[in-house]
């Protein structure tokens, strides 16, 4: 199915992933309606510097608002839903706005497409609601065990989107993205943390080196997001979307420090470590499901990600800090 022509929205448009996927969706022909978190200085985040943002309705808004988002959602097919609070770090101070925004912002989208009779909702989870592997690779009947604030949100916001379906019969297909990273992802993530930091040169501040991590790179992502709006099989499922490559942080520090050609001198920075039982030690996707469903398997792999990131980091220096612990 061609997304050319079709009514689509997609929640938290100025973001990382959300950014890209607009951008896809008009690309693909699609009649997109972008909503951005409202904010007094007028910003749209990445779809300010988005060459294709003149092609999108653009609304601002808040998803933990029900009027905004009825009225985002009014006379469109597909939602797509991102929006939400992603930094863990930042949900260890501030709980109830994780709950407020990830689970409440995501009742207020099921709700009103409910009552709107949109025709799909793709929504946005999370590797974190696994925590640990208890196995490898992680599949989608892995335990949901939260440990973070931010995993038990979205874990809620999960639950609500199947309790929608069944309830109500809400044509929904959860999204499960593993550690995406690409141009335009926060400096506070681990990849631009890291490249960032050696591009600039000094001593590198990480956090806990010890931790595998399923790193995906965006574009894989947008193309799960498309293939799973697509794929009526999709419906009522969670998904899956990893490269089913694991690496530690360490060996991360490594493999971008060769691609850099310079040398990493690492220092334990303590603001950057989290709690000990809070640690998510092991990520590694099995996207079996993905394969089948939907056709996908991701096209870009680790290195060439890397490469494309960090070209891009060096062009838009301005985006990154260098060295600060961002929440």
């Amino acid at each position: 199915m061609s997304m050319g022509g079709t009514r689509v929205l997609v929640t938290g448009a100025g973001g990382f992933i959300g950014s890209h996927l607009a951008e896809r969706l008009v690309d693909e022909g699609a009649a997109v309606r972008a909503l951005v978190h409202y904010n007094a200085l007028g910003s749209r985040g990445w779809l300010d510097r988005s060459p294709r943002s003149e092609a999108m309705e653009i609304v601002a808004g808040d998803v933990r608002d029900p009027e905004s988002v009825r009225q985002a959602v009014d006379g469109v097919e597909v939602v797509f839903h991102l929006a939400a609070l992603i930094a863990i770090p930042y949900s260890y101070r501030a709980p109830r706005s994780y709950l407020e925004t990830n689970a409440g912002g995501t009742l207020n989208v099921l709700e009103a497409a409910r009552r709107s009779g949109a025709g799909l909702v793709v929504h946005t989870s999370t590797s974190e609601v696994y925590g640990s592997a208890r196995y490898v690779p992680i599949d989608e009947d892995h335990p949901l065990q939260a440990q973070s604030p931010y995993a038990a949100s979205k874990i809620a916001a999960d639950q609500l989107v199947r309790a929608y379906h069944r309830s109500f019969d809400l044509p929904v297909v959860t999204v499960r993205p593993f550690n995406a990273f690409g141009p335009r992802q926060s400096p506070r993530a681990v990849i631009p943390a890291i490249a960032t930091q050696l591009l600039a040169g000094g001593r590198l501040k990480l956090g806990n080196l010890h931790p595998t991590r399923d790193l995906n790179f965006v574009a894989n992502t947008v193309d799960g997001f498309l293939a799973a709006a697509r794929s009526p099989a999709a419906i009522g499922e969670e998904i899956n979307l990893g490269s089913g490559r694991e690496i530690s942080i360490g060996d991360l520090v490594r493999l971008i420090a060769r691609l850099l050609e310079v040398e990493a001198e690492i220092e334990l920075e303590a603001e950057r470590v989290r709690p000990p039982k809070s640690e998510v030690d092991r990520l590694l996707a099995s996207s079996e499901r993905a394969e089948r469903l939907l056709g996908w398997r991701p096209r870009i792999g680790l290195e060439e990600g890397l490469e494309r990131t960090i070209a891009w980091l060096r062009r838009h220096a301005d985006a990154a800090r260098a060295g600060t612990y961002v929440l």
